[in-house]
C-alpha cells in the first residue's frame, strides 16, 4: 500500500473503518434514546423536564451552581427573580 506520511494506507483504512462503525453505534443509540423519551411521554411524563434532568446530572455540580447564580443575577437585573423562591427569600430579608 501506499505510504501516507509515517502511516501506510492500510492503517488509515482501518481507523476511517473504526470510525464508520462507531457512527453506527451512535446512531443506534440515539434511536434507542429517542425511543425512550417516547416511552416515557406514553407514560405521562413531560419530555422537557427528563431532558433537564439529565442535561443537569451530566453537568458539572460547581459549573451548573455558577450557572444558575449568574441566571439569578440576571433575572434580578431584570427585575424578574421575584417569582423565584431565592427572590422571595431576598425581598423577605431586606423587609
Amino acid at each position: 500500500m501506499a505510504e501516507v506520511g509515517n502511516n501506510t494506507a492500510k492503517d488509515l483504512q482501518s481507523l476511517i473503518e473504526r470510525i464508520e462503525a462507531m457512527e453506527a453505534d451512535k446512531k443506534a443509540i440515539s434511536e434507542d434514546i429517542k425511543d425512550v423519551y417516547s416511552e416515557a411521554k406514553g407514560r405521562g411524563f413531560e419530555v422537557a423536564a427528563i431532558k433537564e434532568i439529565v442535561k443537569r446530572r451530566r453537568e458539572d455540580a460547581d459549573k451548573r451552581s455558577l450557572r444558575e447564580a449568574i441566571v439569578d443575577t440576571y433575572l434580578a437585573a431584570l427585575g424578574q427573580l421575584a417569582d423565584t423562591p431565592l427572590g422571595r427569600a431576598a425581598i423577605a430579608r431586606q423587609a
